[in-house]
């Protein structure tokens, strides 16, 4: 697509139709996970926690590109870094002391000084979508393998053959902890909700980029080369949303640097 094809683009009605699209993606998660009941939800089977986390991971690269949509025309200033003064001390003269009150160590660790116990808003941690993508891992290490058959080794008629672990073969039906899931499905929401606040989080993270300020040496958000979740051929209505979430980005980016 040319930058004059791209200047036409309707770049709120296209984030308003993916983001409604996303937006219904999730709560289909929502569901499968049984997260509008009352109860939270601690665990959940293998299978449906490998489901759940093949759709999600899609999902995050295509917010993550509509935050780079909406962030395109933003511009936001960011002060320069402080050097800090080197203190002089003076000749002999008299100094007066100032005590700086510390904060009690419950304070810092987040607890209540009433029970000593973990607060509420520290135990429950939210999870903040990340604005970057994630590396991609150019390290071919061969797959770890591990055994499926297990040593009973035993005397006959004087021991019996040693019982098979019940975890030694991963079942399609194990639980597994859902509360990363739940987490990044929360923090997913939370995103689709707010995509004006990231959008600006992004451009604050370009301006800072710009000046040197940023401790990741990346450049763009968005890595080179296929998303996150990306599939070659299609079988969920996220592969589709993606693929055009990816390639909006792209074009926006392009119109923003020209």
């Amino acid at each position: 697509m040319t930058n004059a094809q791209a200047s036409t683009i309707n770049w709120d009605r296209a984030i308003a139709r993916n983001r409604d699209a996303l937006l219904r993606i999730l709560a289909a998660l929502f569901a499968m996970a049984g997260l509008g009941e009352r109860e939270p939800v601690t665990t959940l089977p293998r299978h449906l926690h490998n489901h759940i986390l093949r759709i999600l991971r899609a999902a995050e690269s295509a917010v993550r590109r509509l935050v780079v949509i909406a962030a395109r025309d933003l511009v936001v200033v960011v002060a320069p870094a402080r050097h800090k003064q080197a203190t002089t001390t003076s000749t002999t003269s008299t100094t007066t002391t100032t005590t700086t009150s510390k904060p009690p160590r419950s304070v810092i660790l987040g607890l209540d000084p009433r029970t000593h116990s973990v607060k509420p808003a520290v135990q429950a941690r939210t999870f903040s979508l990340p604005l970057l993508d994630p590396r991609k891992r150019f390290e071919f290490r061969p797959r770890r393998r591990r055994a499926k058959s297990f040593p009973r080794i035993c005397v006959i008629g004087v021991s019996e053959p040693r019982p098979i672990p019940d975890n030694w073969l991963p079942s399609p039906d194990d639980e597994i902890d859902a509360a990363p899931l739940c987490r990044r499905l929360a923090g997913l929401k939370r995103a689709l909700d707010n995509l004006d606040g990231h959008a600006r989080r992004l451009a604050r993270w370009k301006a800072r980029r710009d000046l040197g300020l940023n401790r990741t040496r990346r450049f763009h958000p968005m890595r080179p080369g296929r998303p996150p979740g990306h599939r070659k051929r299609p079988v969920h209505e996220i592969d589709d949303i993606l693929r055009e979430c990816h390639a909006l980005a792209h074009d926006a980016q392009r119109d923003d640097t020209s």
